[in-house]
């Protein structure tokens, strides 16, 4: 297996650091601009001024986020951004101007330090931007930070896109290929010639071989440039795309009925639909990932004397080990190894798993109450502090069922766009234990897509509390 590929099932990551670099130097910019302004005018540092610096920092990290700032601006214009900064930075300076006047502080602060503070902050953030900006561009037109792409469908949309992206390198997108639709009319009608305007991208082959080559994890970006009249077709060629965790943009204003945290946005002309992604990047995933440390930590002191006892009890009553680690999929379809208290006597772990179902012999009496009541679970709050799980999510299925269901289940790998959790909003609403049909596992890929469209924080602390009543016990748990 070569570098860069992965196996089926896997894609690679681009959920970069950029985002946490623009938030921490924004917060010491906006510091260290405040400590200048005192230091070049002579006025001394005291707790007003750091408690005012400390306020705007934070105010603006929120303001930014509302206004969705620290997204990813490679298809963007810097007067956007530019604006967007702006809005958020002027917001904190009215906010500022209005807690020191209704809390009547303001004679304690100096008018030239402030004005000084707000214009010379306001420069700094849009010109470091700027200039961080054209060092990306640089870097992508150099080929790196780049990502790969093809276009399905060989028609005069998809030529537009793949000539506006070969215009403008600095995006880091380079078109690998052409996919025809077979069945498309309006596919296939693009001659050699005007291929050769888009930088010689070859025809590559048909759908299925995207979708191959999707799976196999060589695909960034997938654009699909259909025309309107063919909706049909792209809804179709969209549920096969769908069986990866793929990228996938649409290259027309077709409005689709099952988008997973979609957006609009535009590359030259061309207007684009983010179709398949997550809601869980930028300061989403430090919030998350925060709530995860702090709940996953408290959990596990409290009922680390529970899992000693779980620990004898399991070791005492059965032979084999304490923790069974299976192999599931993680994030983005990568493999990771959940823990649990093993509950039975066979530890299933390759091509076959087979559920457990009622009554099933192979579940050890120890085991039987333990899964009974979720306590089986307990080893994975260590798995979120790892960074594999996170509390509420998607629950992560044996490898074998992920690729037995994926072919079945509309959507299925879309469940992998996020961390896999100890509870989630399937199981809190009845849909946990065995799925020994298909519309047992349908429904819950339908409420795990749910929880991954409307993600918030509220909804994980609601899920959490609805774990604490209803999410422990099931009808259906064996």
């Amino acid at each position: 297996m070569g570098e860069g590929v992965v196996k089926q099932g896997w894609i690679r990551s681009h959920q970069s650091g950029l985002a946490a670099l623009y938030r921490l130097l924004d917060a010491m910019l906006i510091l260290g601009t405040l400590f200048a302004c005192c230091q070049f005018f002579g006025v001394a540092v005291s707790k007003d001024w750091v408690i005012a610096g400390l306020v705007a920092a934070v105010s603006f990290a929120f303001m930014a986020e509302s206004l969705n700032l620290y997204r990813s601006w490679r298809a963007d214009s810097y007067l956007h951004m530019f604006g967007i900064t702006a809005i958020s930075w002027l917001a904190v300076c009215v906010l500022l101007l209005l807690v020191s006047y209704f809390t009547k502080t303001g004679h304690t602060f100096s008018r030239l330090v402030v004005g000084s503070w707000f214009a010379s902050t306001l420069a700094l953030l849009s010109v470091w931007r700027f200039v961080f900006r054209q060092f990306l561009f640089y870097l992508r037109s150099h080929d790196h930070n780049t990502r790969s792409a093809v276009v399905i469908g060989v028609t005069d949309s998809g030529l537009r896109l793949a000539r506006d992206i070969a215009r403008e390198p600095q995006l880091g997108i380079r078109v690998k290929g052409f996919y025809r639709v077979p069945e498309s009319d309006a596919c296939g009608q693009v001659v050699g010639p005007q291929l050769g305007q888009t930088g010689n991208v070859p025809v590559e082959g048909d759908v299925a071989q995207a979708v191959a080559a999707a799976k196999a994890g060589e695909l960034d970006l997938v654009y699909i440039a259909l025309p309107m009249r063919e909706e049909l077709r792209i809804a179709e060629i969209l549920q096969a795309f769908a069986d990866t965790t793929a990228t996938v943009h649409v290259a027309t204003d077709l409005f689709v009925n099952n988008l997973l945290h979609a957006r609009f946005y535009q590359v030259g002309s061309t207007s684009l639909l983010s179709v398949h992604d997550t809601p869980i990047e930028g300061i989403n995933s430090w919030l998350k990932r925060m709530e995860d440390l702090v709940l996953s930590s408290l959990i596990l002191l409290l009922v680390s004397p529970l899992m000693l006892v779980i620990a004898a009890a399991v070791k005492l009553t059965s032979k084999g080990p304490v923790i069974f680690k299976q192999h599931r999929y993680g994030l983005d379809g990568r493999p990771i190894k959940v823990w649990k208290f093993r509950s039975m006597t066979t530890q299933d772990n390759g091509g076959e798993v087979v559920q457990a179902k009622k009554n099933d012999t192979r579940i050890t009496p120890v085991g039987a109450f333990l899964r009974r009541t979720s306590l089986d679970e307990l080893p994975q709050f260590i798995n979120v502090l790892q960074g594999r799980m996170s509390i509420v999510g998607p629950r992560p299925h044996a490898v074998a069922h992920n690729e037995e269901y994926r072919a079945i289940v509309k959507g299925y790998m879309l469940r992998h766009k996020v961390k896999p959790g100890i509870t989630g909003w399937a199981q809190v609403n009845g849909w946990r234990g065995e799925t020994d049909t298909v519309e047992k596992m349908s429904k819950r890929v339908e409420h795990d897509l749910q929880y991954i469209r409307h993600w918030s924080l509220w909804l994980d602390i609601r899920i959490v509390w609805m774990t604490l009543f209803r999410g422990f016990v099931g009808t259906n748990a064996y």
